[in-house]
């Protein structure tokens, strides 16, 4: 009989756009002992986590809860709910994600229209208001952080744009929550999905959401279809207005996280005390120092980058600040580089996706990830691993360069 040896992982510094380092106080969390899903001191939880997702939200709206499953099962779960067949969605696409966000729609009927630009660059918001003026949509759907090529999409004003004109509007701000601003409530966002493996610092296996009473109307008048309580000579309308998935149906799941607690699933109970302890400590260093963190440990990686003599791949003016794209020297194998980083440092960075795959590398700064030790071991062998590939670099200035950064913030 085979033996199988102790579950004994690698201690890695993991610096993708996702999964990141897991804070280790949400580790810790998630050896807490089981409560039933009905417990009053469980509920409890599922409340607070609910009133902690409000705040990293910036919200008022009162469904804010997370759905079990990974960040996609969020996005899947907004938009098979929302989406009725022949719904006309517009989504602008700039990297891979928004391609993501079309086939998911695209399985749930929606005619769906695409409008797109040059990966490494984001939409001018005039251009995306004057599309959806032009073809009228019920629904548009954006990503905010773009992690396939490090940009960030403007929201404020294509969300006041849609409510204007009556649209809803959906935000994947998977790689963007707890990391940058996401401010649903001020960006008139009527639906916003976020993720825990990312600049949250919690696994991956649950995907935060928030929606507004716009959306819950939507939900409510398919519920009332779903339930027969229209006109019985319409069954086939009522047929293919009802939510097609049960485990994505958000109108179940309001049930199930109110006060009813209405059964719909067996909930992932040592999965919401992660989130439950990783949003405790996003709120606990704050939103704004946190995204200023996030911000001091960019700027220091790209310092470093730069006077290694490497080129950031993108716009810069509108670059997400948890992603830094950097071009890979002509003549260098990136995927040998990425190897000896992972086999001799024990560092994890990123290739791409598509049309850049092979040309980038992502370096991800999110969470827990997102700090002085890591930057600078990056810095560090990532330099050490240039010069072993005969890149010419600027030898020696990356790590003094993001040690500059640091130097100047603590003397201010």
């Amino acid at each position: 009989m085979k033996m199988y040896k102790d579950l004994n992982t690698s201690l890695r510094t993991i610096m993708t756009p996702g999964p990141v380092e897991a804070e280790p106080r949400v580790l810790r969390a998630l050896s807490t002992p089981i409560l039933g899903q009905f417990d009053p001191e469980f509920t409890n939880i599922m409340n607070e986590t609910m009133e902690m997702l409000r705040k990293l939200f910036q919200t008022e709206n009162h469904w804010a809860f997370p759905v079990d499953g990974t960040s996609r099962a969020g996005i899947e779960a907004v938009l098979c709910s929302i989406i009725e067949p022949g719904d006309r969605v517009l989504i602008p696409i700039y990297g891979r994600f928004g391609h993501l966000l079309t086939e998911i729609a695209e399985r749930y009927g929606a005619d769906v229209v695409n409008i797109e630009t040059t990966w490494g660059q984001v939409f001018d918001p005039a251009e995306v208001i004057l599309e959806i003026k032009k073809v009228k949509p019920k629904i548009v759907a954006m990503v905010h952080g773009e992690t396939s090529t490090g940009c960030m999409q403007p929201l404020q004003e294509i969300g006041e744009a849609c409510r204007e004109m009556d649209v809803l509007f959906v935000v994947d701000a998977v790689a963007s929550i707890g990391g940058t601003e996401v401010k649903v409530d001020e960006w008139k966002i009527d639906a916003a999905i976020g993720g825990t493996q990312k600049c949250l610092s919690v696994p991956s296996g649950m995907a935060p959401i928030t929606f507004n009473s716009r959306v819950e109307a939507v939900l409510l008048q398919r519920k009332k279809i779903e339930r027969g309580l229209t006109d019985p000579n319409t069954q086939q309308q009522t047929q293919n207005r009802t939510i097609r998935s049960n485990y994505f149906d958000l109108s179940q799941l309001m049930d199930y996280w109110s006060p009813a607690r209405l059964n719909h699933h067996t909930e992932a109970t040592s999965m919401l005390y992660a989130l439950r302890e990783g949003l405790r400590i996003v709120l606990e260093e704050g939103l704004e120092a946190r995204i200023a963190r996030h911000q001091l440990h960019e700027q220091a990686l790209v310092q470093g980058i730069r006077a290694m003599g490497l080129d950031l791949y993108g716009d810069p003016s509108c670059k997400l600040p948890v992603v830094t794209c950097v071009s890979i020297p002509d003549g260098i194998d990136g995927e040998s580089v990425r190897s000896m980083l992972l086999n001799d440092f024990h560092i994890e960075i990123a290739s791409s996706f598509g049309p850049l795959k092979g040309k980038i590398w992502r370096i991800g700064t999110m969470g827990y990830s997102c700090r002085k030790k890591n930057i600078l071991h990056v810095l560090g062998a990532l330099e050490a691993a240039l010069i072993r590939h005969g890149a010419k670099i600027n030898a020696g200035q990356a790590v003094q360069a993001a040690l500059d950064v640091y130097h100047n913030e603590e003397h201010e």
